[in-house]
């Protein structure tokens, strides 16, 4: 039908799949300065990666 929508495709769902990647962006830049401060810290790197995942499943379960 005209004007119908299939499956969460909301406002609500758009808006929170682009917080994840504005903080996963965020975290990169974080994460960098760090480093780039006062040296490379691997757990720090690897929570980044961690949310680059969560962040990458929502934008493939959202399509």
């Amino acid at each position: 039908m005209p004007g119908s929508t299939n499956g969460p495709t909301n406002g609500s769902t758009n808006g929170s799949t682009r917080a994840m990647g504005a903080l996963t962006v965020g975290g990169l830049v974080v994460v960098t300065a760090y480093t780039v401060a006062l040296g490379s810290n691997g757990w720090l790197w690897f929570g980044w990666v961690v949310l680059g995942l969560l962040t990458l499943a929502m934008v493939v379960t959202q399509s």
